[in-house]
């Protein structure tokens, strides 16, 4: 098999869907978040419909849901998902995306036009250093640029585009899911597994070209509810307990060389304050709290519980009351009962050129989700980089060997079948 001559669709399907503003919104209650991710929902349903896959839908939550036919005689050949989503990240504006092509990257900064002090330099992405020669996208300065993840489904869409076009390229079933909301953890929410029906899946939503990810935090959210007392400040003396100056007190006694995103690396875990809303009389914090095992995360929230006694302790008169809400678990629990999925996987990268190289995620994904859901489903990469970022970019030529991981994985995976 050779992709030698082949002309790739990704980059003109990624700048395509970087056009659409996406973005989800952790504080909405409906499904999708925002209505908006329907938008490209639609053009990803009519893109694949027009490419032959008949049952190309978008659902009412926002999902969508397609199907490449086996074109094998084997008869066990699993059903595979890939799987992406097409939210971008509440961090960073998603509206107006003004993608840049920096063609024949020379190694040196790029400096984004829209804001000339948002510059890309190897220093700061050192990543860069191996993408001399390669055509480098970025956003023009004022917004993120939306590889996360749209550069997956410009990806998927493509591999399905070039077995499609090369029917001697042998697979089973393949089953395509672009999700919505996964950005702020619900992008599984309402994904209809057996509607799906695949038996392994893959997310195609990493960093580095050659990346595979098939471990990632254990992570639950903590709330602390404060109440204070109020009263009138120009009779407060002796009265009023201010809910804002305990929150703030508590967040002052967090440690500032470790246990935070900013001082932590590899797997060592944190406690993020993510949120602080509230008055004298009531405040809320929302935390992060994130480790690669359920015993580091029961030690990192019995550390804040212990925090929030202390801090309690000098506002007598007021009370708090910590939750503790379960979000996700590492993968690689269940993944390791199924090792031929990871095995595949880096072979996959292989063929494509690439030395394999895993490393854990130091967040969640889709396909966390997916495998506590009964479908195990690890991470491959999409080559998206600095994401939820002005500076977020990617490079046309790692989003074309992703392209070839896919398709070869979909080979590989009828090959090891009866």
């Amino acid at each position: 098999m050779s992709f030698d001559n082949y002309p790739y669709t990704v980059a003109e399907r990624f700048l395509r869907y970087v056009g659409i503003d996406t973005q989800s919104d952790p504080f909405s209650e409906s499904s999708p978040s925002t209505e908006k991710q329907k938008n490209l929902g639609k053009l990803l349903a009519e893109e694949l419909k027009k490419m032959g896959l008949v049952d190309a839908e978008l659902d009412e939550y926002g999902y969508v849901y397609a199907t490449l036919p086996a074109n094998t005689t084997k008869k066990d050949v699993p059903v595979i998902c890939f799987c992406s989503h097409m939210d971008t990240s509440p961090d960073c504006s998603g509206t107006d995306v003004h993608p840049v092509i920096h063609k024949n990257y020379d190694g040196g900064y790029i400096q984004l036009p829209d804001d000339p002090d948002q510059i890309l330099n190897p220093q700061n992405h050192p990543e860069l250093a191996n993408q001399k020669g390669n055509d480098i996208i970025t956003a023009s300065g004022t917004t993120l640029l939306g590889a996360d993840n749209k550069a997956g489904l410009a990806e998927i869409a493509d591999a399905v585009n070039f077995m499609l076009t090369h029917p001697e390229i042998r697979h089973g079933e393949i089953r395509i899911l672009f999700t919505p909301d996964e950005e702020i953890g619900r992008g599984t929410a309402h994904v209809d597994m057996k509607k799906l029906g695949a038996q392994f899946g893959y997310t195609v939503d990493g960093e580095t070209a050659g990346s595979f990810e098939n471990e990632n935090f254990c992570a639950d959210k903590a709330r602390i509810e404060i109440q204070g007392v109020s009263a009138h400040t120009g009779m407060a003396k002796g009265k009023m307990v201010n809910a804002l100056k305990i929150a703030a007190a508590l967040i002052d006694k967090l440690p500032k060389d470790r246990l935070s995103p900013e001082t932590t690396e590899n797997k060592e875990g944190f406690l993020h304050p993510l949120y602080f809303t509230g008055g004298v009389e009531k405040a809320n914090l929302d935390f992060l709290v994130r480790d690669f095992t359920e015993e580091g995360l029961e030690s990192h929230e019995d550390f804040l519980r212990q925090l929030l006694e202390e801090t309690m302790k000098d506002y007598p008169g007021a009370k708090a009351a910590l939750t503790i809400e379960k979000q996700y678990r590492n993968m690689y629990s269940i993944l390791s009962g199924y090792p031929q999925v990871s095995e595949y996987a880096l072979d996959a990268i292989g063929r494509a050129g690439l030395i394999p190289s895993v490393q854990p995620i130091r967040g969640g994904t889709d396909g966390a989700m997916l495998t506590f859901k009964g479908l195990p489903c690890p991470n491959i990469f999409a080559g998206e980089h600095a994401f939820h970022s002005k500076q977020e970019w990617v490079s046309i030529q790692d989003m074309q060997k992703a392209v070839q991981v896919i398709v070869n994985l979909c080979q590989i995976w009828e090959e090891q079948s009866i």
